[in-house]
């Protein structure tokens, strides 16, 4: 009988979950999951989880006190959700959970040190194995430089929105222990701005862009493990099997488990030390420099960070309601839903595309009901579930 492609991948590849979804986690059985700010808003607004954000938002109040503002109060249970959701993720899967840090604090090495200092200790105080966890940092120089310092203290971390050479060499060489160069916004991009609609899985841009870097950290010996993410389709999976690591959505790995045909390994460390590639030394003036250079990995990075950070304010708008809700403040009328909607259409057409979302894919096909490659305020409204309804 012959296996799935999902099954020969994993004899190659560490499959890692890309949601927050607990019931996805359970089914895929994956030996790692990632969560981000996006994927805990979907997660939070199913019924199941219901429970989770309550007993989050009330233990969060009792910490901060009854006199204590609600934006105070969320923010205390926004650092509190992210952990109870990687504690039960922990629960399910024998490796490890990223945790996000703030991408408001991107620029700010000091207090992304601090804020991942902070989530360990909590991460401790439940009882969890801190080895078992990722600090989850944005690709800027400023946080490659936190990095460096946390792994420095043992305090692992997965450096993301890396979408150029020049970042992934600069954190090999802090050593950091994982990278998730982003396949699927890079072949975004290349397709937004030469005006091709498709690309050959082996010619996709995202998939040229990770075998470099794997090619390049396995030719000179460096530690950091590459784990491809945002994946369109199949296609570029299968070109990276091999790859360390690859974070794929339910969606398609749901599409690789019910697909069989052989799995040829395409990533591989014998070969990519016979490859002819110059060493490169990224110091702050050589990374800037660089970086200036890569129009796509300038603009991604940038449209990356808006976009985790937005996904946090409408975490923030959303649990602000449910907190209202959960006090009886029946005086106050909230409109998170539609000021979630507003954040996103950045052109304020009445839609959101794939690049105004600039969140996590995975909830962006979720929210996306009838696939057409836009978000209406309808499908925002019956998406997170939201009491009010969103009119312009």
């Amino acid at each position: 009988m012959s296996k799935s492609l999902l099954e020969q991948l994993r004899q190659m590849t560490v499959v890692v979950a890309d949601t927050g979804d607990i019931n996805a986690i359970e089914s895929f059985k994956p030996q790692d999951a990632t969560t981000n700010p996006s994927l805990i808003t979907a997660a939070a607004q199913m019924p199941q989880y219901q429970g989770i954000v309550d007993e989050t938002l009330l233990k969060a109040r009792q910490e901060v006190g009854s006199q204590a503002d609600p934006q105070t109060v969320v923010s205390r249970a926004i650092d509190q959700l992210a952990i109870a959701f990687g504690l039960r993720i922990l629960s399910i899967i024998p490796g490890r959970v990223s945790t996000e840090v703030d991408a408001r604090l991107s620029y700010d090495t000091e207090a992304t040190v601090a804020k991942a200092r902070y989530l360990i200790e909590q991460y401790k105080a439940a009882g969890a194995d801190p080895s078992r966890v990722l600090i989850k940092i944005a690709s800027t120089w400023e946080g490659i430089q936190a990095a460096e310092i946390l792994e420095q203290e043992g305090i692992h971390c997965n450096l993301t929105l890396l979408f150029g050479l020049h970042q992934a060499i600069a954190c090999a060489e802090a050593g950091v222990k994982l990278i998730s160069p982003f396949v699927g916004r890079i072949l975004d991009w290349y397709k937004k701005n030469t005006g091709r609609e498709s690309y050959p899985p082996a010619e996709d841009p995202g998939v040229l862009s990770v075998t470099e870097i794997y090619n390049y950290f396995r030719k000179f010996g460096f530690q950091t493990e590459v784990m491809g993410a945002s994946f369109r389709n199949i296609g570029e999976i299968i070109e990276l099997a091999g790859c360390d690591l690859l974070t794929i959505s339910p969606g398609l790995l749901t599409e690789l488990q019910n697909t069989e045909g052989e799995l040829t390994r395409k990533l591989d460390p014998e070969k990519a030390q016979s490859l002819d590639i110059p060493r490169l030394v990224i110091d702050k003036a050589t990374f800037d420099q660089m970086h200036s250079e890569n129009r796509m990995a300038t603009e991604k990075l940038e449209e990356g960070i808006q976009g985790f950070s937005k996904a946090l304010v409408a975490l923030e708008n959303l649990l602000t309601e449910r907190l209202h809700k959960l006090e009886g403040n029946k005086e106050i009328v909230t409109h998170a839903a539609q000021d979630v909607f507003r954040v996103y259409d950045l052109d304020g057409d009445g839609f959101i595309t794939r690049e105004e979302w600039m969140g996590a894919d995975r909830v962006f096909d979720a929210l996306d009901a009838n696939q057409d490659g836009k978000i209406t305020p309808e499908e925002m409204l019956v998406g997170l579930g939201a009491a009010v309804y969103l009119k312009k």
